[in-house]
């Protein structure tokens, strides 16, 4: 009998996953816990499917597989933008904006930081890749900075509000966010689903990409904005995730046994959806939401980050 392919078994599992979240405890009230359940639910799935693609792409671009999109400085720029907003207008400024006026004017922000540093330092192929990356761990550091510096000068009640932005949630999200987002994930990663067999030829290296005719700078450009649009959308939809990516991105390359990218890309989104979807339960269920998901997801994708550096480092 003919086995089936990891990645069907593991979306299966993930199917299963998400009709306990929905199902579990619910009393099949269709009035109220079921609809917020699914509205949580697409969250997960949309943001599942940004952090996988960005950082999987991400680390082929980059050339390393310890490194996430978080290092360009994106969930910096989105935390200073809200340590602005309660700065300027207080808490006042989430009622004046809206949660779709906050939605849509973070994105906006976290793509002109990203337009302005890849046209300052991609433009006509004067500066690489590591140059950029470098670049972005200075950018985050000092945004980080002025961000401290901001929550300093504001009161503990709103303090207590800026932190409800620096963690990952499921419950901010509302319906036409959600409606945005999905049609925005879309529109981003049709273009680099058609490109896959490029990206397949970028994680080569440079040299070999550009001696198979590819035209380097040009698809480093494209990637690079699909990268930061992709974490832009999980950002203000959800909050930042950190380690996230790393331990999707390498558990996806471990099942997958290839670097190919029609076969990791599709199975890093079924892990992503499958740990916010675990994470999402045992605060629920477990937890009592007496803790939150950033804290379940950070616990275990960072422990996995120390015992990849310690495995990396004795292997060298």
């Amino acid at each position: 009998m003919r086995r089936a392919p990891p990645q069907y078994a593991l979306w299966m599992v993930v199917i299963a996953l998400a009709a306990a979240f929905v199902l579990v405890r619910s009393g099949f009230d269709l009035d109220y816990v079921i609809p917020k359940r699914l509205a949580r639910l697409a969250a997960i799935v949309i943001g599942g499917i940004c952090v996988a693609f960005s950082s999987i792409t991400f680390q082929t671009i980059a050339g390393n597989r310890i490194l996430t999109p978080a290092i360009m400085g994106y969930e910096a720029v989105y935390l200073l933008l809200q340590s602005l907003l309660i700065l300027a207008m207080g808490t006042h400024g989430q009622v004046v904006l809206g949660q779709s006026g906050n939605f849509f004017l973070s994105i906006l922000l976290m793509l002109a930081y990203s337009w302005a540093i890849h046209r300052w330092l991609l433009r006509n192929g004067r500066h690489n890749v590591y140059f950029l990356l470098l670049l972005g761990l200075v950018l985050t550091m000092v945004i980080g900075t002025v961000t401290q510096f901001i929550q300093l000068r504001i009161s503990p009640g709103e303090f207590a509000v800026l932190q409800g932005f620096s963690y990952t949630s499921f419950n901010r999200a509302q319906p036409e966010q959600l409606l945005y987002s999905a049609l925005l994930v879309a529109a981003v990663c049709l273009p680099g689903l058609k490109t896959l067999p490029i990206l397949d030829v970028l994680s080569l290296g440079r040299d070999q990409a550009i001696s198979l005719g590819v035209d380097y700078q040009r698809y480093v450009r494209l990637y690079f904005a699909l990268i930061a649009a992709l974490v832009a959308i999980s950002t203000s939809l959800l909050g930042p995730t950190a380690f996230m990516g790393i331990f999707v991105a390498n558990i996806a390359y471990a099942m997958a046994r290839t670097s190919r990218h029609r076969v990791t890309l599709p199975m890093g989104c079924a892990i992503a959806i499958g740990i916010f979807i675990v994470a999402q339960l045992l605060v629920e269920h477990v937890f009592n939401y007496k803790t939150t998901v950033s804290i379940l997801v950070n616990l275990v994708c960072g422990a996995y980050f120390l015992a990849l550096m310690v495995r990396t480092r004795g292997t060298a």
